[in-house]
């Protein structure tokens, strides 16, 4: 069996303190770590023995045990193999342990995270010392929930109107993605679990599917009211009619007073788009008119409006 000097071992004097001895161990630990040194046995070796080193040193239990035999570890070995008690009673309580903490291990480690690797194989002077029941300084590393993943559809604004749905293919799954009516810009749609896998039995993360509405041709959207403009011909607009009005449902007609001015706008209610939600409530239109005057004029026309401007003083 072999004897390990834990005070050389971490390059700290007898008499070093506890903040010394910290401070040795985490540069060591940092400069011996698995995840700096990969494939590096011999530094995977000075690992484990920096950690054993600490888990005696940084307790003043296991320090005193440990000072009091030092290196006449083979004689207490003999002692209790005898059955002896005398002088080496250590209690009937068994190996007392500690285990460091997902805390400590980040704040001597940083963003290494887990320690990794192997952090058993303790000397066996260790291991008769302390009893076989002493548990390594390894920190198991923390389940993590998976990472949430965001990503971009983009719909019609018919399909915001009466809502759709789009197929996604995940880890070999097809998923049926339903996208509510009244749905926005912006507006993020949340599908748990569908997200990136959990570490170490943890859940896995959202998918979250942020809605982008394609331009519309007619309609511009305003929250949930609708604008378009909608063409009136002159003597319509002078004399009074109807005209047609576009809508996400179909046509409407919509009744023109005489004289009706260009750029003046009429509201339908309710005939906007669905509130997020509120099945039965719905935004408004808009519909501004956009007087259209008549081309190509015959002499007969044009005599006629060079009449009636005269009329009104031109």
């Amino acid at each position: 069996m072999e004897y390990r000097d834990y005070y050389k071992i971490l390059g700290v004097d007898k008499g070093a303190g506890e903040k010394d001895i910290k401070q040795a161990y985490r540069k060591l630990a940092r400069k011996y770590h698995p995840d700096v040194n990969p494939n590096n046995k011999a530094a995977q070796e000075k690992f484990k023995e920096i950690n054993e080193a600490y888990e005696v040193l940084s307790d003043a239990d296991k320090r005193r045990k440990y000072d009091e035999l030092g290196a006449n570890w083979q004689q207490y070995e003999q002692f209790q193999r005898a059955g002896g008690q005398g002088p080496f009673q250590w209690g009937g309580g068994g190996a007392q342990y500690r285990t460091v903490t997902p805390e400590e291990l980040e704040s001597i480690f940083g963003g290494l995270g887990g320690l990794g690797g192997d952090a058993g194989g303790f000397s066996d002077f260790f291991r008769t010392f302390f009893g076989g029941g002493f548990e390594t300084a390894r920190a198991q590393p923390r389940a993590r929930r998976g990472q949430d993943i965001e990503q971009t559809v983009e719909i019609s604004l018919d399909e915001a109107y009466r809502g759709a749905t789009r197929l996604l293919q995940k880890d070999g799954r097809r998923l049926e993605i339903k996208i509510p009516p009244g749905v926005k810009t912006g507006s993020k749609i949340r599908y748990a679990g569908e997200g990136a896998p959990g570490a170490r039995g943890a859940s896995a993360g959202d998918l979250y599917l942020r809605v982008q509405i394609a331009p519309h041709p007619t309609f511009e959207r305003d929250g949930d009211d609708l604008r378009c403009e909608i063409p009136v011909d002159l003597y319509t607009a002078l004399l009074g009619g109807e005209v047609n009005v576009p809508t996400l449902k179909g046509q409407l007609v919509l009744k023109i007073p005489p004289e009706t001015q260009a750029g003046k706008t009429f509201r339908l209610a309710g005939q906007g788009m669905p509130k997020l939600n509120e099945p039965n409530a719905f935004g408004d239109l808009y519909a501004q008119a956009r007087v259209i005057l008549p081309e190509r004029l015959i002499a007969a026309e044009r005599e006629l409006f060079e009449k009636l401007a005269k009329m009104r003083g031109r």
